[in-house]
């Protein structure tokens, strides 16, 4: 006689492997002395073999370590093939990539780790705790300086701020004064767009309110501000910088802490149980950046002429001298440390004197924090050596399809359109198989098909997105190339964005805008900068910016279009049931 079992007993028993012990092989004998006393046990010393290291240590390490290889391995790969056996070029300094790539992968395992233990709980005590003890006014201020913290430990600020160095100050002044001379006040900037993103999120959270009417305020200005920069030919070439800053923004920092705390805000005001929580304020945190950069630079061009930064540029080249603060490993060990310890400070503070809350674990926390810092260190030593070298190079040599370049020995190598087109799939690659290897893209995936029943599988959002992000990079290969103003692609790109949010409901529209933000991780982002930069002075075009400003908005617009087809077939299938049981209730 067959006997039923449950699914998840069978699974555990073939799953778990399980020996029985006596309960005396764990315990010693009890030894008495000569008066008949117990004699106390002392256990010997523990003594752990390698081997038992490696048993209790081996599946903490690889889980974590390899998400870390499957997001960087296969792009690094990608494009070490692409450029031996498409363009015909060898890698240069490929040892010091290699170790820049093991740096990289290294990096971001332990500062994630740390991330989790250290950095999170400290969001989530505070989210949880600040409204029950301050007013709404004081819960909305720790929400915009947590803003303002969390872009400084973004590690891909640390991208944007080292491509600096690499623009012609002759060919875009005030793009180069943005990223040197202004390079903490852009920082800065951004992260007070953040930290509005997370006042108005957290608002949001507490009241329900619709994404529609926040997307469309938030578009107004910075759509505004774009046609009056494109109006002036100097301003025109930092667009491409102020969109992409939207991208930088939504990292591994910035996501987790401020939803955290915003969830945690209106779970403790009894208002957190939407499907809609936790979306939302990756968008506001995507465009509030992009804003305010373009009011710095409108403030740059009204305080300081083209020919005012060109001259200083030429004085501080004349004066540089090589401190030992500005090499390797010194400037990444300060950045590092720069980046982590004053935000835990601050959070520190919140937590002791506003809150006075006793801090849980001081341990584990401590432990946190200090992965945290070495993680970011070894990321930027990383960031130095791999990913940015690999861009480089790789955007670089890309051209020679379909260009002569000094540093490639028989190019072109293709004909024109044939160089181009391979230029072209060969940024669509990229862009889909760096989407692909996100975390964060499978973790919304999994959301969404949960809130939707099935209707929006994750599968099908991953290829959308991915789809997405594949023809935004390619597209912005090709503004490079042609050297197209970025507007002529932002413009139509975000009327049609705004378009389809018109017609699509309230839950598609909030997992479309957030997908812009989850394709932007901490190894895309150095890695297509990088990239930009080189294509474009491969080129000698302007400057590289502005691919990862089509690499957001590509996939919204894929998301939503996808949407609104789902939406028309459960309507028709709606329907023809609805014409179905008419039909046999009239036969009845």
């Amino acid at each position: 006689m067959t006997r039923k079992v449950r699914f998840g007993d069978f699974v555990r028993e073939v799953s778990l492997k399980q020996n029985s012990l006596s309960y005396n092989l764990l315990t010693p004998p009890v030894t008495f002395s000569q008066s008949g006393n117990e004699i106390p046990y002392k256990p010997t010393k523990l003594q752990l073999r390698g081997i038992d290291m490696y048993r209790l240590l081996g599946p903490y390490v690889g889980q974590r370590l390899i998400g870390q290889v499957k997001a960087v391995v296969p792009l690094a790969l990608y494009l070490f093939l692409f450029q031996v056996l498409i363009l015909r070029q060898n890698v240069l300094e490929h040892g010091v990539i290699t170790a820049g790539l093991v740096a990289v992968i290294l990096g971001l395992m332990i500062f994630m780790e740390g991330l989790k233990l250290g950095l999170m709980p400290f969001g989530e005590v505070i989210g949880h705790t600040l409204p029950k003890k301050s007013s709404l006014g004081v819960v909305l201020f720790i929400a915009l300086l947590l803003g303002i913290g969390v872009t400084f430990a973004e590690p891909a600020i640390g991208a944007l701020q080292a491509v600096g160095s690499i623009v012609d100050v002759r060919k875009a002044p005030y793009l180069y004064a943005l990223l040197n001379n202004w390079a903490g006040t852009l920082v800065l900037v951004v992260g007070i767009g953040v930290g509005l993103a997370a006042v108005l999120g957290t608002l949001r959270f507490l009241n329900g309110w619709s994404l529609k009417p926040m997307i469309y305020a938030a578009l107004f200005p910075a759509l505004g501000l774009t046609v009056f920069c494109m109006m002036d030919p100097e301003l025109n070439k930092i667009l491409g910088l102020a969109w992409d800053c939207g991208a930088v923004t939504t990292g591994p920092v910035t996501v987790p802490l401020v939803l955290s705390l915003g969830i945690g805000i209106a779970s403790a005001a009894g208002k957190g149980n939407s499907s809609l929580s936790g979306f939302g304020i990756v968008t506001l945190a995507s465009i509030f950046p992009i804003i305010g950069v373009l009011g710095l630079a409108i403030y740059v061009s009204m305080v300081a002429s083209p020919e005012s930064i060109i001259a200083a540029s030429q004085v501080v080249v004349a004066q540089a001298s090589s401190s030992w603060l500005q090499e390797t490993p010194y400037v990444e060990i300060i950045s590092g440390v720069r980046s982590i310890v004053p935000l835990v400070f601050f959070l520190f503070l919140v937590l002791k004197l506003l809150l006075r809350e006793k801090i849980h674990e001081p341990g584990i926390l401590t432990y946190g924090i200090f992965l945290s810092v070495i993680g970011m260190i070894i990321f930027n030593i990383g960031l130095s050596y791999g990913l940015a070298k690999l861009g480089s190079q790789s955007g670089s040599f890309v051209p020679a399809a379909f260009i002569p370049l000094e540093s490639v020995e028989g190019s072109p190598l293709y004909t024109y359109s044939v160089g181009v087109s391979i230029a072209l799939f060969f940024a669509w690659i990229l862009g889909f198989g760096a989407t692909l290897a996100e975390p964060a893209l499978n973790a919304l995936g999994q959301t969404v098909e949960n809130l939707t029943n099935g209707a929006f599988r994750k599968n099908m959002l991953m290829m959308a997105v991915s789809t997405g992000v594949g023809f935004g990079i390619s597209l912005g290969v090709l503004k490079i190339i042609f050297e197209i103003p970025i507007s002529y692609l932002l413009l139509p790109g975000y009327a049609l964005g705004i378009l389809l949010t018109v017609f699509s409901s309230e839950e598609f529209v909030n997992v479309a805008w957030d997908s812009a933000g989850v394709t932007t991780g901490p190894v895309t982002v150095p890695l297509v900068l990088a990239m930009g930069l080189g294509f474009g002075n491969a080129v000698q075009a302007v400057e590289g910016f502005g691919i990862l400003s089509m690499a957001s908005i590509c996939p919204i617009l894929s998301v939503l279009i996808m949407g609104l087809w789902i939406q028309f077939k459960t309507r028709r299938a709606n329907l023809q049931r609805i014409n179905l049981l008419k039909g046999q209730e009239a036969v009845a």
